[in-house]
């Protein structure tokens, strides 16, 4: 029995339930002071997993993608331990072992499934041996944070290179992802959409990877999906768009639902997702990827991702007086433009809320509002009649708004969260949607679950499986 350890895990647990007691979400601070009593704590706890580790890093959609293969692995009778809420610093991937384990540090898990931020990839690398590793994406965020974008493809990067075995699973549509296998030497699984899926036209945004990572040349594309993320080629070298084994393709928006159909190596099924965004259907094909490799079986895969419910803020569906409100977390030019694509994909007339605040955890430059295409939103400016600006920076997202063609009578500044809240869901539009960044979401979602019902879809049927 390890004595350190033990003494780490209760004290860690007591400071989770004093942390609760006080308001808090007890997500980070045990991690923190179980380090502080045994720096070993996070290697031994992890050590337990019986089957292995899964790990999910990238910019957008680690939480839902890391929850969607959640649902898959524990569809197969699999038992887990998790950072479902997103805590993804070395603390918290800490603290989610912890809320696992008993007082004596013993955990009863055949996988750890562990979505990790970018900048602390190599630090928890240093602890902890993954299995597999899902990358995403990578976009620009949180400049004043993360830096330049290759300073933080490099780090993932470079804390690859120094794993001596991992399964990749990779995003064959981002040249940004799809160079790691090459980069790395490791053996890789592709996930992509095939091209042409996309076929709006409001995703014309900034692209964040215009040049090879290998020659330096300038990329082509044959199409986009979204930024920079299509079917690429370089005309400089042979790298260009992996075929991906998993691939979707047939996306289409149900009401509330996704589905899309999924071409695989030992076949094809259809799958469901009770969520909305384009981008979702990317989640779930890493999570079918992963699930996959496992061995798991199609039908278990399918019931898992249909059975997945969106985490706090990651289009999290609610009910206020018979009126659908939508919550939203936003921290990045490309997961705004997102976001704002699947607003006006909405059929109807919409009252928009948007929190934005800038604390450590969101990052102290806001610039990167002036990189949103909230011109595309003025552009359809006739089904949005109400737009409610709140949080610490309230009146730089109104002059955001302003510059971008919102006629000044629809937009209001409230900066106090909860009558801002207030206002928007009983606002003249058909649908409240509320975007806010993260340390907004949390006190935006309290508020909600106090003024309106949290909708709960698991009662609808079951996908086709072919």
């Amino acid at each position: 029995m390890n004595i350190k350890l033990m003494l780490a895990v209760m004290a860690a647990k007591i400071a989770a339930f004093l942390s609760r007691m006080f308001g808090g979400k007890g997500s980070s601070l045990p991690g923190v002071v179980a380090r502080k009593i045994y720096a070993g704590t996070l290697r031994d706890l992890a050590g337990q997993a019986r089957q292995g580790i899964i790990m999910v890093t990238g910019t957008n959609g680690k939480t839902t993608t890391n929850n969607m293969i959640a649902s898959v692995i524990l569809s197969a009778g699999n038992k887990i331990v998790i950072n479902q809420e997103g805590a993804n610093l070395i603390t918290g991937v800490t603290t989610a072992f912890i809320r696992y384990a008993n007082w004596w540090g013993r955990i009863d898990c055949d996988y750890a499934l562990l979505e990790v931020d970018e900048a602390s990839f190599p630090k928890v690398l240093m602890e902890v041996t993954p299995q597999m590793v899902v990358v995403n994406n990578f976009f620009r965020d949180q400049l004043d944070r993360y830096g330049e974008l290759d300073k933080t493809v490099t780090l993932v990067r470079d804390a690859l290179k120094k794993l001596p075995e991992v399964q990749l699973i990779l995003n064959s549509d981002d040249p940004l992802v799809a160079q790691m296998q090459q980069a790395t030497g490791h053996r890789a699984t592709f996930f992509g959409l095939a091209p042409q899926q996309r076929t709006e036209t409001g995703s014309q945004q900034t692209r964040e990877a215009r040049f090879c990572p290998h020659c330096g040349e300038e990329l082509q594309y044959h199409s986009y999906q979204y930024s920079q993320l299509g079917s690429f080629i370089c005309p400089g070298c042979s790298f260009q768009r992996p075929e991906p084994e998993v691939e979707g393709f047939a996306v289409e928006t149900v009401g509330a639902r996704l589905r899309a159909r999924v071409k695989y190596p030992q076949g094809e099924a259809q799958i469901t997702l009770h969520t909305q965004g384009f981008y979702n259907v990317y989640n779930a094909l890493a999570a079918f990827a992963v699930g996959n490799l496992m061995g798991i079986k199609e039908e278990q895969i399918v019931k898992g991702l249909l059975t997945y419910r969106p985490a706090i803020g990651r289009m999290e569906t609610f009910s206020y007086q018979g009126k659908p409100a939508i919550l939203n977390l936003v921290k990045n030019p490309t997961g705004y433009n997102e976001g704002l694509n699947s607003l006006l994909s909405i059929p109807g007339s919409k009252t928009v809320f948007m929190a934005v605040n800038d604390n450590d955890a969101d990052g102290r430059d806001i610039s990167w509002l002036w990189d949103v295409d909230f011109e595309h939103l003025a552009s359809a400016d006739h089904e949005t009649d109400l737009f409610v600006c709140s949080g610490l920076r309230a009146e730089e997202m109104a002059l955001r708004l302003k510059y971008a063609g919102i006629p000044r009578e629809k937009i209001t500044v409230i900066r106090e969260l909860e009558a801002a809240i207030k206002t928007a869901l009983e606002g003249p539009g058909q649908l409240t949607y509320l975007f806010s960044t993260y340390t907004a979401l949390w006190p935006a979602q309290k508020i909600l679950l106090a003024l309106a019902e949290k909708e709960d879809t698991h009662a609808e049927g079951m996908s086709s499986v072919s």
